[in-house]
């Protein structure tokens, strides 16, 4: 198991004060539950905030030599966009598709490149990028998504790295992972969760809005 260590703490606490952050028992987008649920919906209102992390990002993914930056909606195609710009590379990004039903199963989520990319990315040297990462499950379904369309993700960027769930299934890719701050984060499979084996109620923060 990869373990994160945070070498700039002072760098990271700056940048979680950024997000509202509430406790408690969640079930992510991966499907996997977790006690620490960040609100990131606010986090680019003032572009001028994140400035520092997002120049940090774009200086990490320079030496890639990436034709485009690809992020999930929304925070990733908001932060795809300003990498792209400080990198003079091409921008696209990927939507979100759930399945159906609610399910206990891990990664169901599903990423789908509009048309009008496909063409211009086959071939082509790509970085993914999300606001955070922890699971990756937005950055999984991403890298799945570009393969399919024959691009060549080669490395996974995030402002803010989240525990080593998601490095790990990059590692083993051989795609690099860079982040502008990392710190640790407690995520489990819903069958290995302690606030479920305590009766916990779980809120499911990845469903739609109704």
């Amino acid at each position: 198991m990869l373990v994160v260590r945070d070498v700039q703490p002072e760098r990271t606490k700056a940048f979680l004060e950024l997000m509202a952050g509430r406790r408690g028992h969640f079930r992510l987008e991966s499907g996997h539950h977790g006690r620490l649920w960040l609100d990131l919906d606010p986090l680019f209102a003032q572009p001028s905030r994140i400035a520092p992390w997002v120049a940090s990002l774009a200086t990490a993914l320079r030496p890639y030599t990436v034709a485009a930056v690809c992020g999930p909606l929304l925070g990733g195609a908001f932060l795809a966009q300003l990498v792209a710009h400080a990198l003079g590379a091409e921008f696209c990004f990927t939507e979100r598709v759930l399945p159906s039903e609610s399910s206990d199963g891990l990664y169901r989520a599903r990423y789908r490149l509009p048309p009008a990319f496909a063409t211009r990315l086959r071939g082509q040297r790509i970085a993914m990028v999300d606001d955070v990462m922890s699971a990756g499950s937005a950055l999984r379904g991403t890298y799945a998504e570009l393969q399919t369309h024959g691009a060549t993700p080669v490395v996974a960027g995030a402002l803010l790295v989240l525990g080593s769930a998601g490095m790990e299934y990059f590692a083993e890719r051989g795609v690099a992972v860079e982040a502008a701050a990392r710190d640790d984060y407690d995520l489990w499979a819903p069958s290995d969760c302690p606030l479920c084996a305590a009766g916990v109620p779980v809120e499911d923060v990845a469903a739609p809005n109704p």
